[in-house]
């Protein structure tokens, strides 16, 4: 993936001059001749050459204008694609397949560890559903974006991940034009008077609303603030640090998502788990007690639930207590409508469901009158199933979710073991901040649905390759008998 760059011996120089300028004189005749198309020519070489030599340019390139990108459904040209990162994803989805099959790219140890195993079944059971669809055409292209971008942001970036300063530049590609982004929708916020009305459309078009572009800031606020307490670091990175966390804090506080506060909130919780070094039996009995409790006192909790007046408002004290009202908060009321409707779904189809990304299609026709909303409607304007969990019990049957919560399981637990096994201190905080980054995507996917866009999914399964990156760089340290600070995957 990262040969060494390619030099022109002397000899060549004078060959290598004579074709650029008979490029130069053709592109310049094509231009002449009226054939625009030409000028996009350079560029289609340049990404010929990369693609050839260092295709870790353009892995980090994608990452780099994923924010910025723009979803040309919120333009007036309505199609459902962002620009310039989706194309340029499935390029890199179809040139690493050919590199897989032709070179042999993944290693035996990427392939076998316990989080990879999960996401092959996790991809498996995507094409197994895929074929039992009642829209096979929409399921293809659902399915054929996920293996897109596992293939590309977990599989692709494993391979690139060899040193802890891959996995910094990762992040660091990502959170740069995010910050611009966080930028843009300040000022269009402010110049709306940082309503709540205008919070929700403020990040448009680069994020589709509030709550996806919530979720992003939320996966990079606790690496921030991770990075921030790390002593090894320098005083003025840990200044840079701190400063790009307040202001992924203030961005997240005006976008008034409550699902990114709450999935802030679980973040907090787990890390005081880690710093109470909890025993994980204890933990698993805490979750299953609190699940116990909210089973058998449904109908009191659903009751004092109902009593919750406070809805949506700019008022940050009622805006946290609309939270629990689902009697007359419309969004509130709108995702309990959907879950319904997933539910029916699940039990109409329990094995297979109606086949990946048909959701959308199919819950409208189910819906009851009385649990409609103001806001309902019948082809999912509004979002999806608004749920990571109940969106692949009625898409992919029961295996969806007992999947996905098998890869979050399998992530948590070995990222466990490995800071407990690791002797950087450095390494051991970058694991957990980036491990509570996925806790806040994980808990915000109670209440919404994003893994079907890149700008979620980039950040999401880059997370995750950079744990397993961190656990294969020590499981190979123990094997080699090498100290942290000889092995290249931990340096």
């Amino acid at each position: 993936m990262k040969p060494a760059p390619v030099s022109i011996p002397k000899d060549d120089k004078l060959h290598f001059a004579v074709l650029v300028g008979i490029f130069a004189a053709g592109l310049a005749c094509s231009l002449l001749m009226g054939w625009t198309v030409a000028v996009a020519s350079p560029l289609l070489i340049l990404f010929g050459l990369l693609a050839i030599f260092r295709l870790d340019f353009i892995v980090y390139f994608s990452v780099l204008i994923t924010p910025l990108s723009i979803n040309l459904a919120q333009t007036s040209l309505g199609i459902g694609m962002s620009l310039p990162s989706e194309p340029i994803m499935f390029m890199l989805f179809v040139l690493f397949w050919l590199k897989v099959f032709h070179d042999g790219l993944l290693d035996r140890k990427i392939l076998l560890h316990p989080v990879s195993v999960v996401i092959i079944v996790h991809l498996l059971w995507f094409i197994i559903t895929t074929a039992y669809s009642t829209m096979p055409l929409v399921s293809v292209k659902y399915t054929l974006a996920r293996l897109c971008y596992i293939s590309v942001f977990y599989f692709m970036l494993l391979v690139l991940f060899r040193r802890k300063g891959d996995i910094l530049r990762f992040i660091w590609l990502y959170t740069v034009p995010l910050l611009l982004v966080v930028g843009y929708t300040v000022f269009q916020h402010a110049l709306g008077g940082f309503s709540e009305e205008v919070a929700h459309t403020a990040m448009v078009p680069f994020y589709n609303d509030h709550t996806a572009y919530a979720a992003v800031l939320s996966f990079f606020i606790p690496v921030m603030i991770g990075l921030t307490a790390d002593r090894n670091r320098s005083k003025n990175q840990r200044f840079i640090t701190g400063f790009v966390s307040l202001v992924l804090l203030s961005a997240t506080v005006l976008s008034y998502t409550r699902a990114a506060w709450v999935g802030l909130a679980a973040a907090l919780c787990c890390y005081l788990i880690f710093v109470m070094r909890l025993k994980t039996a204890l933990v698993y009995s805490g979750i299953i007690m609190t699940l116990l409790f909210v089973i058998l006192f449904w109908t009191q909790i659903t009751m004092a639930l109902e009593s919750n007046q406070e809805v949506s408002s700019d008022d940050y004290g009622s805006h946290i207590q609309s939270i629990g009202n689902i009697s007359s908060d419309d969004s509130n009321v709108e995702r309990l409508n959907r879950w319904a409707c997933a539910l029916r779904m699940f039990a109409n189809e329990p094995i297979h469901g109606y086949g990946p990304g048909t959701y959308m299609f199919k819950y409208g026709a189910l819906q009851k009158y009385s649990e409609r909303s103001g806001i309902s409607t019948n082809f999912a304007e509004g979002g999806g199933s608004h749920s990571e969990y109940l969106g692949p019990l009625s898409e992919q049957g029961i295996l969806g979710p007992i999947l996905y919560l098998a890869i979050i399981a399998v992530t948590v637990q070995t990222t466990a073991r490995f800071m407990v096994k690791t002797r950087s201190n450095s390494d051991k905080i970058l694991a957990r901040s980036i491990l509570l980054g996925l806790v806040t995507y994980w808990v915000h996917g109670l209440l919404n649905y994003f893994l079907d866009t890149e700008k979620a999914s980039v950040p999401h399964w880059g997370f995750i390759a950079a744990l397993v990156a961190l656990q294969l760089g020590l499981n190979q340290e123990i094997e080699s008998n090498q100290s942290p600070s000889e092995h290249p995957a931990r340096q």
